[in-house]
């Protein structure tokens, strides 16, 4: 212990001289040539007494050692902080950076000209180069004003603070603007503010001539117009690395903070409209927000005092701050109109720390944490808080403030609200987001670091449903229709910040519990050239409204009001207009209800949709047009049906019912040698995951010969191929018994048998046909097949056992016997599993089909397999911080495409704890045998509480390669669909990352779309259709004949080419409908080897001097490939020359 004190004592004496001699180097100008890399590096060790070793650890040392013990899930989270700070904090080279610029421009302010005395409304003093930052509306106000040097330039903000953080580094400098260019009156119809923005122009027009300054542009402090300041940047390369903020000030006391309670008046109605009014003064409305905006300038320096004296009693203060910025930069609440920026940051912790909520000897850790727990149990909206110690007597109270304003957080003065432009919905976001942190901060099995800090969270994949409204300039209508003109005069004729707290209001009610909680984008702070006009308020981007589903009572089509005698009635009636009726229901009561538009799951989904376009029609003038609804516009792709639209909920369930009736019947067969233990379902169809469920079919059997040993029906000749047929798995355990023999082909025939007997059954009983076979057997029931498999327990052990030479038995593992425990015990496990969740979570099938279906398009579907990608989804559902488990279809999918594309596969297995059976211990065996065996593991890793230690699904699949371009496409689709999104102007076709880039592939091979059975299943569906010998109509429930099972041209030719050529190429294609294969040559194939005669298949032989190679022989294999798919295939398209070079 004492050894790593003294090391502390003196860190130079642990330098190795090469780096000593570089500092000195950078220390004096280099005279010498610098050390070359290649000589050893010589450490000095450090000699300590005996009784220096073993000294017992210091107080520090024990606390240290503590800390990392009980503080952190182990000390690696301690490391990642302190990591973290580090890349966050300013370098000295940034801050001599910006020291020197500052003291270039506050030389440069102080030297500003005088200009004469002229009316406020005269701007001919101000060159055409330079506009004022200010929309005037109205046009003109009394005062005169002069241009003059500052009085004062100082330093504010987080620099001189020392909570200055990267990225956006963003230095505050203030201006004082001289007492002889203010009146006290100022304060009144905007005369303060326009002045303030004449200044900063004026400072512009100055500074627009000098080269010290690198670019110069207005923008608004949080969106609040009525605060420009002035955006400075240095000149050169390092005009990106920090911008200088000016903001112009009055005088420290110069107005009375009296003048600016929130229940006062100081903009008057009549200057405003420009319509004679006899209100007197004290009858005017009041003007909060036009108050505080005013105040906010007096107090900057104050603030800065505050909190440097909190500062220096905490050490690590401006740490705890860093990391509240990092965590409200990820969840994009750090910037724009009402956002919890850096300052409000500050002072939260700075009023911890005043009223002993946390200690000064804390840890920034400790802050962190304690300031996300406060702020999940303390509703601000409700109960305001202040850094207030002894107000004077002039000062607003806490109640005075909660009528004014929907977020209360009163400054050290006692005047200032300092959350005055928040809304209350940004501030439940912040609360929400708040209580999720600390949700898993302390779950051992979440990387709380990386879900807390280091994960994005923009609200494209954060919200369920989103929309947004794009003409904001209809909002001014809002603001008539809703009687808004004292609050526009507040605001300052800024209608967009009027009208959003009433909308959000209104939609809070309609939506009632079907939200979990609304959002709001923050407009972001405007930026414009010195020399261009203030932006218009419409100018800025459309505003997004986030939607947090109850998954539960989120696709109700029925809103059930109050009984029509009771006194709520009328103002249900008023909230929903005509959509509003009586109702009589089934328990007999009678009362107003408003019945949405829904028969299908996707309609029902887009519920919310209907409610929000109508209020926002009914209530606020903003037409259904104007609404930009972004719920399900990726659902498309797995939709299906003309007149009643599904995404394949409808058509699972009656799979399900169908299984569900089958496993009854199978139940109560009597006639069995051996009772039936277990009947399971096997297939993603009965999971909700398939991406197309199988659709009971009625078949056209003119179109159908008879097959006459087999009955079964044959498509006649010339036509197309027929409708696909899916084979639903369902696997039937037979019980142990004495009578199963102990030979792997005896258990086969005894199977047979059972599948024969089954059938004959299933015939007698219930007019089922059937088709029994060695391996399975088929049953035709309400349009659909169901594949019986008998299962013996025992089988799979019998297939490992085999006797040596010396008569002796040997247990050895075999693919064989895997492939039919997997089949037999492992994917009905999952399906049971996986059908649980789907009931926890009802949109859990849609994004699975979402998933397979982009896996199935970008021709990833042979390697990254159906059960792999479930289980991918599965764990989105159960560890989804630092999100909430998807509640739609859509934000499921993006999360999915960011888990494939972020996730480090390499050095991390992902752990999927279904039925929540894995506790935080079995997590770090996982872990740890994980990192042991790695080499010998498959690249993409799932642990699951049956299969923690081999990832039983990803063995074969996907190789290295094939994970590196999934990782890629996914990532470009992820940022190309939530591009396009949230951007109205963007292309609206998000079938756009379904379609495959073909360019990386070696040979197309174009298929005949007659002969592609599921060719309506394309991403593009084909403008021509076939008839594939079924009929529309009612299915019968049992009997007639049974069609062709499982046959699909493509996936046999697929096989096909893959046994013959595998060693050569590898092979993609579409699952769902696609009409190309696309064939990639395997670079090892190509070089050339010696010749034997037992290695010639498609290859030629090439003779130089005395060598004989063989290479593939490409045109032969290219003509192979059109003999073997003749009929199938349209045309064979050669795309590189790979093989030539």
């Amino acid at each position: 212990m004492k050894k790593k004190q003294a090391v502390a004592e003196d860190p130079a004496e642990m330098i190795p001289s090469e780096s000593r001699e570089e500092e000195e180097e950078e220390n004096e100008a280099p005279v010498k040539a610098k050390r070359s890399k290649t000589e050893e590096v010589v450490y000095h060790p450090v000699k300590l007494s005996r009784s220096d070793l073993y000294r017992p650890p210091t107080a520090e040392e024990l606390n240290q050692l503590k800390e990392a013990e009980s503080l952190f899930h182990c000390s690696l989270l301690k490391m990642q902080m302190e990591e973290l700070l580090k890349e966050v904090a300013l370098s000295e080279r940034r801050k001599q950076q910006i020291d020197s610029f500052i003291q270039t421009v506050t030389k440069r302010l102080r030297t500003v000209p005088e200009s004469p005395e002229v009316e406020v409304s005269d701007l001919s003093w101000l060159s055409n180069a330079v506009k004022v930052p200010f929309l005037l509306v109205p046009k003109t106000t009394k005062g005169k004003f002069h241009m003059t040097p500052p009085a004062s330039v100082d330093l504010i903000g987080s620099y001189p603070l020392g909570t200055c953080t990267k990225p956006r580094v963003m230095v505050d400098l203030a201006v004082t603007i001289p007492a002889d260019v203010l009146h006290p009156k100022d304060v009144v119809n905007q005369r303060y503010p326009r002045k303030r923005a004449l200044y900063l122009a004026g400072l512009a027009q100055y500074l627009a001539s000098s080269s010290d300054i690198g670019s110069m542009l207005y923008s608004c402090l949080h969106g609040n117009r009525l605060r420009p300041v002035l955006l400075l940047t240095p000149p050169g390369k390092d005009s990106s690395s920090f911008t200088v903020r000016v903001h112009a000030c009055p005088p420290p006391g110069f107005f009375k903070p009296s003048r600016f309670h929130p229940q006062r008046n100081n903009i008057r109605t009549e200057w405003y409209t420009g319509l004679q009014t006899t209100q007197s003064e004290s009858s005017e409305p009041p003007t909060p927000l036009y108050n505080s905006s005013v105040l906010g300038d007096l107090l900057p320096r104050a603030h800065l005092q505050f909190l440097s004296a909190v500062s220096s009693q905490c050490s690590a203060f401006a740490d705890g701050v860093a990391l509240l910025k990092v965590w409200l930069r990820q969840r994009e609440l750090h910037q724009g109109t009402g956002c919890f920026n850096g300052f409000l940051a500050s002072m939260l912790i700075a009023y911890l720390l005043t009223s002993h909520r946390i200690s000064n000897s804390m840890t920034a850790y400790q802050l962190l944490r304690n300031t996300l727990n406060f702020l999940a149990s303390t509703d601000l909206t409700v109960n305001g808080i202040s850094l207030a110690k002894d107000p004077d007597s002039t000062a607003p109270s806490l109640a005075e403030f909660h009528n004014a304003f929907q977020v209360v957080f009163v400054d050290p003065s006692g005047h200032l609200n300092m959350c005055a432009d928040m809304t209350a919905c940004t501030y439940k976001q912040l609360q929400h987001e708040a209580s999720v942190s600390m949700e898993f901060w302390d779950n051992p099995t979440v990387d709380g670091f990386h879900s807390l800090l280091m994960t994005p969270k923009p609200m494209i994949r954060t919200s369920d449903h989103i929309f947004q409204l794009c003409e904001l300039v209809k909002l001014q209508s809002s603001c008539k229709k809703l009687n808004l003109l004292s609050e526009l005069m507040d605001h300052s004729g800024n209608y967009v910040h009027t009208a959003l707290p009433y909308i959000l209001s209104l939609l809070q009610r309609g939506l009632g519990q079907r939200i979990h909680l609304l959002t709001h984008s923050l407009s972001p702070d405007p930026e414009w050239s010195v020399e261009s006009e203030a932006p218009k308020h419409k100018a800025q981007p459309p505003l997004s409204f986030g939607v947090l589903l109850m998954p539960e009572l989120a696709a109700s089509a029925l809103d059930r009001g109050p009984p029509a005698d009771s006194p709520k009635a009328a103002e249900f009636r008023q909230l929903w207009g005509s959509r509003s009726e009586l109702r009589r229901f089934q328990d007999g009561a009678i009362t107003e209800a408003v019945l949405w538009d829904g028969e299908s799951m996707c309609q029902k989904r887009l519920v919310p949709r209907q409610i929000i376009t109508h209020l926002l029609q009914l209530h606020a003038d903003i037409p259904e047009s104007s609404v930009r609804y972004v719920g399900a516009m990726v659902d498309d792709v797995i939709k299906t049906g003309s007149e009643l639209p599904s995404t394949g909920e409808e058509e699972s369930l009656l799979v399900v019912q169908s299984y569900d009736d089958l496993s009854r019947k199978l139940w109560r067969l009597e006639g069995l040698p051996l009772s039936i233990t277990a009947v399971q379902g096997a297939h993603p169809a009965l999971r909700y995951t398939q991406v197309f469920p199988p659709l009971p079919l009625k078949l056209d059997y003119s179109f159908f010969d008879r097959e006459k040993t087999s009955r079964s029906l044959v498509p006649k000749e010339g036509k197309p191929c027929p409708a696909y047929i899916t084979p639903i798995t369902v696997i039937c355990h037979m019980e142990g018994s004495g009578k199963w023999p102990h030979d792997r082909l005896a258990i086969r025939h005894i199977r047979t048998a059972f599948h024969i007997r089954l059938g004959e059954l299933l015939k007698k009983h219930h007019n089922y046909m059937c088709r029994p076979c060695p391996t399975h057997l088929d049953v035709w029931k309400d349009g659909l097949v169901f594949r019986i498999q008998v299962a013996y327990h025992r089988e799979p052990q019998v297939l490992r056992e085999s006797v040596n030479a010396e008569g002796l038995l040997v247990v050895r593992d075999n693919e064989e016997a895997q492939a039919l425990e997997m089949a037999t015990i492992h994917k009905p496990l999952l399906t049971s599993t996986l059908h649980g969740l789907q009931q926890q979570h009802p949109c859990f099938g849609a994004v699975c089909r979402l998933a397979k279906r982009w896996l199935g398009a970008q021709l990833f579907s042979d390697d990254i397999t159906e059960d792999t990608a479930d289980l991918l989804v599965a764990s989105l559902f159960l560890q989804p911080a630092p999100f909430t488990p998807p509640g739609s279809p859509q934000v499921g999918f993006l999360r999915f495409l960011h888990l494939l594309s972020s996730f480090d596969w390499r050095n991390n297995p992902l752990v999927v704890n279904l039925n929540n059976q894995l506790a935080a211990t079995d997590y770090t065996e996982i872990k740890n045998d994980f990192t042991a065996t790695r080499e010998s593991l498959p690249v993409l890793f799932i642990a699951t509480p049956k299969d923690k230690k081999q990832s039983i699904w990803t063995k074969r699949a996907p190789s290295v390669q094939i994970l590196q371009r999934v990782v890629m496409v996914a990532a470009e689709s992820l940022k190309l669909l939530e591009n396009q999104l949230m951007d109205s102007n963007k292309i609206q076709d998000v079938r756009v990352v379904m379609r495959p880039p073909l360019d990386a592939y070696d040979v197309l091979i174009h298929l005949n779309p007659k002969q592609v059975p599921l060719l309506v299943q394309a991403v593009d569906p084909p403008t021509v259709t076939f008839s594939r010998g079924v009929m529309a109509g009612n299915v019968t429930q049992s009997g007639g004949a049974l069609p062709v099972i499982d046959y699909n041209p493509v996936s046999l030719y697929m096989a096909e080419l893959r046994e013959a050529f595998g060693d050569l190429a590898l092979f993609f294609c579409d699952p769902h409908g696609g009409t190309v294969i696309a064939v990639l040559w395997k670079p090892k194939a190509f070089i050339p080897m010696p010749f034997k005669t037992s290695q010639v298949s498609a290859r030629s032989v090439v003779v130089t001097g005395e060598e004989a190679n063989t290479v593939p022989n490409v045109e032969a294999i290219l003509e192979d490939f059109r003999i073997m798919g003749k009929g199938l295939i349209k045309s064979l398209e050669a795309r590189t020359e790979k093989w030539s070079l």
